[in-house]
């Protein structure tokens, strides 16, 4: 962890109630003349970990120089760090463990010791993102859920419960249990770490984009790719250009009415809209005193939707506050105190920071927020709502918005006036009349209970899930008070709206119950489904088949709410077109209304049992209402009893066999687990690089391309490739679970790569994952296409616009992108972590020039191109010279950036990626 190269001797005893320790002094350095003190509280914790690690190979003293010598001026330079632990999530740690898998098993085929691949930092894998919503709305939908989730997992969750047993420093916190996130925040987060008689930050990185929530609790984190962060599992430094830091100032308070989830959506926007795409965000201000921990980290949480590395928040006397509740020993807050003060990371609110720009943000001026339909930072404030949907009816979908002519008339039960029935009336899922108001679809069904109308704008799913609001007491307390107060005033649920209740982790559901507030969502059908990542990452489950089949019949225009993070194309539900981000309180008041074309502040959210208006305000808790629950029900023994056992899993969990031995047993029927086919015949040294000639277009996209469009997690066809492939291999379509729960087989995941039923790549007719094969013109799926050019040993390039790869750090965006035999990205901007794992899987990403895009040079993707250069001397930022050979033979020269940021992404990049470069030093020693 550390070594005694100690050059600005600054190693020094700490004397705290446990013992004597030793910590790396910033306030030494400060002392000796250097300006510590000016310094971002984030730079300052990067500063103490070079100076920690400083070894004069991977850490230099010039390194160091870069961080005492930040500057508001944005440099080139780059900087290692070597995070304290790894925090992965199943999605994208499966595929990571398969990696070190079969790294031990090359290693074993060359006769080499395989133990000595292992983790040499902590790693906490939450399994989290495979429990999918297939029951809702009743008391057994939390045990068959889960049940279910066994069922699908079983292969995956045998192989990490070996790699737990074979692997050094590798836990894993078992399905039901919580959400990373959440469960890094309230159990995993230290403050600061003490390691072999050593102090310092509580560092790390994670394989989930969403890792800077632990931002709030003062803990220095972020998001990398799976790529990156078995590099760092491994001993390797995670490289990166020194950021700028931008300050954000807060001032004011929150108003009454508004929620931390408002607040989120509002900071979100005004970031994206700043561009503080690969720097850090630092909040200060009088403004931060009135946040809590859990507000901090709910901001904390969108950093990847901001564009930012973190949004960090130093640690003060909230961060102890919160520490204490959360039930960490008094010794580890006492020692965390101690230490962030003696060593200029504690918060006073009186720093004299430089920053490197400043926003400023008046809370007060926050108002009820929703975001969507496809962006989290298309904000969108909720006295608007309803004329921004009838807006992006009529631009996007070409239908004209008709008011019905009665606030209910879409839904009036048995009884009430609505098409007569057919012979079939009775039985679930009839439809009974479809109609089309000047454009606008309206369906009328029947179940056996009830009939109603759906149309464009019904809301089918209401979902409270994900961590960035399910960690927070304020806004999950307050919609169980929305779900009291309106079934005080009869009020349900309509019968279209497929809910669901799935908390980031036990304690929720603790405190719900004591508040009594848990019988109150029940009851309007928000039963607890599971504990995880459900609807936020695409696993929302299917629909009712008389919902799924309307919808289709009818091309229906309809929404999901929900409490998440993310809301891309086709991420939350391959069915549901508009996807809107919002408080949990705002999901239950949504899934009441049962659409959202309603203006709450006019209409009535509903009508009571005596057709007498409800509105949103009736049913609304004052704020001094949730905090006197919340000191009331918030206990530090739900976290004791709940952590106190969380590694331990349930009895499916417990019985799972397991092999045991250091070398996985690979199964070669297995649809899941397949060894990874980076390393097989890896040769001893690497190739020289070569300029890439003749390559053709496999996909030529817009901007905003996310991972989620590249490598999609959620469900697949019969029809589609991956489906082609299960299928062959006699697995079921109800077998087919969904592409992030697959993983682990790369033939699953290459043929999903760019099969996102929303994609739309100009160089085809049809959207969702199709491409064209030149010269002959014919059209089919994305992998086929790949694989005819792969015949022919031709290499492909993939030509976008701005914000490529925005969005989850998926590694097997670039997993699947190498194997689909891509060498070359061509976009207007990167994001951050995306950039960095096509690096680390040997792609080399290319932008263009200032003023440049794939249209001003007419490039329509029907070229050749070649790109020269590629065999001279390497350095960051080198240019590249591209020629494109249109049909005609005419062809268009210009020089784009290699965005190789430094020299050992440079090393990473010759080597044909970064594991590649792990193994063969292993190999070498």
């Amino acid at each position: 962890m550390c070594n005694s190269n100690d050059v600005y001797k600054i190693r020094t005893a700490l004397e705290t109630e446990t013992g004597t320790y030793i910590y790396y002094s910033l306030s030494v350095l400060q002392d000796s003349g250097y300006d510590i003190a000016r310094l971002p509280f984030s730079i300052r914790i990067m500063l103490e970990n070079a100076l920690r690690n400083l070894d004069d190979f991977s850490v230099t003293e010039e390194h160091i120089s870069t961080l005492m010598n930040w500057g508001t001026v944005g440099t080139n330079k780059e900087i290692p760090f070597k995070p304290g632990r790894v925090l992965m999530q199943d999605f994208t740690g499966v595929p990571a463990v398969v990696d070190i898998a079969s790294l031990r098993a090359e290693m074993a085929r060359r006769g080499k010791d395989p133990d000595l691949i292992n983790p040499l930092v902590p790693v906490d894998l939450v399994v989290d993102h495979s429990v999918q919503v297939d029951y809702f709305g009743t008391s057994y939908a939390y045990e068959k859920n889960i049940a279910e989730e066994y069922i699908r997992n079983s292969e995956r969750y045998e192989f990490l419960k070996w790699a737990q047993r074979s692997f050094n420093n590798f836990n894993v916190v078992p399905p039901g249990m919580g959400i990373c996130h959440q469960v890094n925040l309230e159990y995993l987060s230290k403050g600061v770490i003490l390691r072999n008689g050593l102090l310092f930050p509580d560092t790390l990185v994670g394989t989930d984009s969403h890792t800077p929530m632990v931002n709030g609790i003062g803990v220095m984190g972020w998001g990398v790719g799976g790529i990156e962060a078995e590099a760092a599992l491994l001993g390797q430094p995670v490289y990166f250009i020194l950021p700028e830091v931008i300050g954000l100032e807060l001032v004011g308070k929150l108003p009454l009415g508004s929620t931390g989830t408002d607040l989120v959506l509002t900071i979100t926007e005004l970031l994206r809209r700043q561009n503080v795409i690969g720097k850090f965000v630092e909040v200060f201000g009088e403004g931060l005193d009135t946040l809590s921990v859990p507000d901090r980290a709910s901001i904390g949480n969108m950093s990847p939707e901001f564009g930012c590395t973190v949004t960090y928040f130093p640690i003060d006397d909230k961060t102890l506050d919160y520490m204490r509740k959360s039930n960490r020993p008094e010794s580890q807050v006492n020692l965390v105190e101690q230490y962030c003060k003696a060593n200029l990371l504690w918060r006073t609110g009186n720093e004299k920071i430089t920053y490197t720009g400043v926003l400023t943000m008046d809370l007060s001026t926050v108002e009820p927020t929703v975001a969507g339909p496809k962006r989290p930072q298309d904000k969108v404030l909720l006295r608007n709502f309803k004329d921004r949907f009838i807006e992006i009816l009529d631009q996007t979908y070409g239908r004209q918005y008709i008011q019905p002519n009665e606030p209910i008339v879409r839904w009036k039960g048995e009884g009430g006036s609505q098409p007569a029935a057919s012979p079939s009336n009775g039985h679930p899922g009839t439809i009974l009349e479809v109609s089309n108001r000047s454009g606008q679809k309206e369906v009328w069904l029947s179940t056996r209970r009830e009939k109603f109308m759906l149309s464009d704008g019904a809301v089918v799913i209401a979902a409270i899930t994900s961590c960035t609001n399910t960690s927070n007491p304020y806004v999950m307390l307050g919609a169980g008070l929305v779900a009291r107060k309106a079934r005080e005033r009869g009020l349900d649920v309509k019968p279209w709206v497929k809910t669901s209740l799935a908390p980031g982790s036990r304690v929720v559901t603790d405190y719900l119950k004591r508040a009594g507030l848990l019988n109150d969502l029940e009851a309007l059908n928000f039963h607890v489904i599971g504990y995880g990542c459900t609807s936020c990452i695409g696993n929302s489950g299917p629909l009712p088949a008389h919902i799924a089949q309307a919808i289709d019949e009818e091309n229906l225009v309809v929404a999901s709410v929900l409490s998440g993070n993310r809301n891309f194309e086709a991420r939350i539900h391959p069915q549901v077109q508009m996807n809107f981000l919002m408080s949990p309180m705002l999901v239950v008041a949504y899934a009441i209304a049962g659409r959202i074309d309603i203006d709450f502040h006019k209409d009535p959210i509903d009508f009571d049992q005596n057709q007498l208006p409800v509105y949103l305000k009736d049913i609304w808790p004052e704020d001094q209402e949730i905090y006197n629950l919340m000191d009331t029900v918030l206990v530090r023994d739900d976290f004791a009893k709940n952590y106190g056992k969380i590694y331990e899993g349930n009895a499916i969990w417990q019985n799972l066999p397991v092999h045991d031995s250091k070398l996985f047993v690979w199964d070669n029927s297995s649809s899941y687990i397949k060894e990874a086919p980076f390393f097989n015949n890896l040769s001893e040294h690497p190739g020289d690089i070569k300029d890439i000639i003749n390559a053709r277009v496999l996909l030529h996209l817009g901007d905003s391309i996310t991972t989620d469009h590249i490598s999609p997690a959620g469900s697949f066809s019969e029809s589609s490739a991956a489906g082609i492939y299960l299928s062959g291999l006699g697995v079921k379509k109800e077998d087919f679970n969904s592409y992030g729960s697959r993983r682990g087989n790369d033939e699953v995941m290459v043929r999903g790569t760019f099969a996102n039923v929303r994609i739309k790549n100009r160089l085809a007719k049809k959207d969702g994952g199709y491409s064209t094969f030149f010269p002959d013109g014919r059209e089919m799926s994305v992998y086929d296409t790949a694989m005819h050019y792969k015949a022919g040993n031709i290499p492909l390039v993939v030509l976008a616009g701005k914000e490529y790869g925005s969005g989850s750090s998926r590694d097997w965006a670039a997993k699947g992108t190498f194997l689909l035999g891509v060498k070359v990205v061509i976009a207007e901007s990167y994001e951050r972590i995306h950039r960095s794992n096509l690096v680390g899987m040997g792609i080399l990403p290319l932008q263009y020039g200032p003023g440049e895009t794939a249209q001003t040079l007419n490039l329509s993707g029907h070229e050749t191109y070649s790109f020269r250069g590629l065999e001279s001397e390497w350095y960051p930022g080198k240019e590249i010279l591209v020629t494109a050979v249109n049909e005609s033979g005419i062809t268009v020269s210009f020089q784009a950036t290699a965005r190789l940021d430094s020299l050992i992404e440079i090393a990473y990049y010759q080597h044909g990626g970064i594991l590649q470069y792990v193994l063969r030093q292993f190999l070498a020693s």
